[in-house]
């Protein structure tokens, strides 16, 4: 059955660091194919190449399939989009109000958006979903819908790419009743779309300040967490969470330092057992970017480390180590994660592939 699964795909805001490292996820995906390449009115009507002007960053050369297709306009052009694909990818790069009427003019067209952007992250009926933890939130799409009068459009969202280090972590152990997280994250600069070369200031330096993401970070797991009550997503009431999110010099990767107590304190080797031996449903469903194993215990004392974990999984598993009691809070863990695949353009595709999986994709 999933052979047969053939999805025309658009990449809205292709030209970005994003919408480049989806274009390496999609180039030979047996799922989605992709047919339309959208940005900004200035890269309209130029080739992919051309549009870019040499700001090609991912390590793989520029597909050829991708480098001659003409750049549509993201906005001037989006009923030829819509005609032209089964569901778009949007990774644009404008003020959060622009890109919330960009993605609801696309869902009204009858086209659903899998957002990388953070401006309906807390639109109630809009669900941010982390493929592994939290697949059930899907169900809100239905009353999405009603309220945009659509059949098939709708916007579903992945989280904010820190979370994603730490956060799939804790989620197993919630049947334990997680009551306080403290969590500093060490994040890589191709979180703010950089590269060394267009940044030599982050070069042997920390920067101990990422504009709005210390919010994110503590709010964002209190949706994924939530539950569906009344045709929209209710915000999990715990556990409490604070963080520091601190800019490292690390071309891709995030970790995090967690911290977490709990109502009832699981052993050390309780909790390596249950990270050993949990399932999740995109791996039971095959999909194509799921990772096995989804988290990786490291049982060394100086891993998980930033470059030799994140590509595991092809970017998409989760690497944890360091697990240890803490004076304060009851445990602490060192964890990792890819920013740019689990925590951006992967998870957005696992989580595409996961709608589909589910019939949210289909005519």
């Amino acid at each position: 059955m999933q052979a047969e699964r053939s999805y025309r795909v658009g990449v809205v805001g292709a030209t970005g660091m994003v919408g480049q490292r989806f274009l390496t996820l999609l180039e030979r995906h047996p799922w989605f194919h992709v047919t339309v390449l959208a940005a900004s009115g200035r890269s309209a009507g130029k080739s992919y190449r051309e549009a870019l002007a040499g700001r090609w960053v991912m390590p793989s050369p520029l597909p050829d399939s991708f480098a001659e297709m003409t750049v549509l306009d993201a906005e001037a052009d989006i009923d030829r989009i819509v005609d032209a694909v089964d569901f778009v990818f949007c990774a644009v790069d404008m003020k959060k109000e622009e890109i919330r009427a960009l993605e609801e003019a696309y869902a009204r067209r009858e086209c659903p958006v899998i957002s990388n952007n953070s401006a309906h992250r807390w639109t109630p009926d809009v669900p941010m979903i982390i493929p592994e933890l939290n697949p059930e939130h899907a169900a809100v799409i239905e009353f999405q819908r009603k309220r945009l009068g659509t059949r098939r459009g709708f916007i579903a969202v992945k989280s904010n790419c820190s979370i994603q280090s730490y956060v799939p972590a804790l989620h197993p152990l919630r049947q334990f009743g997680i009551r306080t997280v403290l969590a500093c994250t060490y994040q890589a600069i191709s979180g703010a779309g950089k590269t060394f070369e267009r940044w030599p200031e982050m070069v042997d330096n920390v920067i101990p300040f990422i504009g709005g993401e210390e919010e994110k970070s503590e709010q964002e797991p209190l949706k994924v967490w939530g539950h569906l009550e009344n045709g929209v997503i209710v915000k999990a009431d715990y556990p409490q969470i604070t963080t520091q999110c601190i800019r490292v010099p690390v071309s891709d990767g995030h970790m995090a330092a967690a911290f977490a107590s709990f109502e009832r304190t699981p052993s050390i080797e309780e909790i390596k057992a249950i990270w050993r031996e949990w399932k999740t449903e995109p791996q039971a469903l095959g999909l194509p970017s799921a990772p096995t194993p989804f988290l990786r215990y490291f049982e060394e004392d100086d891993m998980p480390q930033t470059r030799l974990v994140r590509e595991l999984g092809g970017g998409m598993t989760v690497s944890v180590g360091r697990l240890r009691p803490d004076t304060q809070y009851d445990i602490k863990f060192i964890s990792v994660s890819h920013n740019t695949l689990r925590g951006a353009a992967g998870g957005a595709v696992e989580m595409a592939e996961l709608l589909a999986a589910k019939g949210y994709l289909d005519a």
